[in-house]
């Protein structure tokens, strides 16, 4: 259950792009490698799960589950029983989709309600305190419930390239790689990196009742997405990798949990 093939990515696609005819020649190109970015496999994967019957408190809401992709926020949030979006940052107070806005630490977060799905949407990076998080969730969640968390690889050369350099260069390095898809300058937070490998994760969320169902990394092209011939260039290297089962090695994470 826990996979998604090309026909599920593909949907994806004409959700968040449009039709393949008409969008730009970035995401053409990257239809032609039969290559998708992880974030629209995180996306997918999360549809996939989401029922009328779901319970959703997405962590770190921000102003969107989806921020790249509003339509399926949309979509999404008008399907599930429910969706609550808890973020210390007061931008949860924009978002459009959440049936709850709540500015406040998970900690902090006091609810009689339980939960089937809980996201971490490229979250997990910047918690300081993952043993208070991940027990928290723990009580939040119910019995058979499931976590998704989509983040990066600490490993992976931009991360580490982040963690060495001062916070206020952050937001300079993502719009160097990124652009305008490296996001408002209110959306670039701290780093932690302590929920940011497998034996990490694997640790806390089984120390708190939570069993691993899925692990994968997503190679991850996006960094050289602005320049035409570069993006070629790192495409045909990553089909290189690919040819000789390796990950690239830009790579973020994409996890599931259940709770036992």
């Amino acid at each position: 259950m826990y996979t998604v093939d090309k026909s599920e990515l593909y949907e994806n696609f004409i959700v968040k792009y449009g039709d393949p005819k008409e969008v730009g020649w970035s995401p053409q190109r990257r239809l032609k490698f039969d290559y998708y970015p992880p974030n629209d496999i995180y996306e997918t994967m999360v549809n996939k799960v989401i029922t009328h019957e779901t319970q959703w408190i997405d962590v770190g809401g921000g102003e969107s589950p989806f921020p790249y992709n509003l339509p399926l926020s949309k979509d999404a949030s008008e399907r599930c029983r429910k969706l609550v979006a808890v973020d210390p940052s007061p931008n949860v107070l924009n978002n459009l989709y959440a049936h709850e806005k709540i500015n406040s630490t998970l900690e902090d977060f006091t609810t009689k309600d339980k939960f089937n799905l809980a996201t971490f949407n490229m979250v997990a990076e910047h918690i300081e305190e993952p043993d208070s998080v991940v027990n928290r969730l723990s009580q939040l969640m119910e019995s058979g419930g499931i976590v998704v968390v989509y983040t990066i690889n600490k490993y992976s050369p931009v991360p580490l390239l982040t963690y060495v350099t001062p916070f206020s260069m952050h937001h300079k390095i993502k719009g160097v790689f990124w652009g305008e898809d490296g996001g408002k300058e209110s959306g670039t937070f701290p780093v932690a990196y302590k929920m940011n490998t497998r034996v990490d994760l694997e640790r806390l969320f089984s120390k708190y009742g939570f069993l691993e169902v899925s692990f994968e990394y997503l190679d991850d092209l996006s960094s050289m997405q602005r320049f035409k011939y570069l993006n070629l260039m790192e495409l045909y290297l990553w089909k290189g990798f690919k040819a000789i089962n390796m990950n690239y090695p830009e790579n973020n994470i994409l996890a599931i949990y259940r709770k036992e």
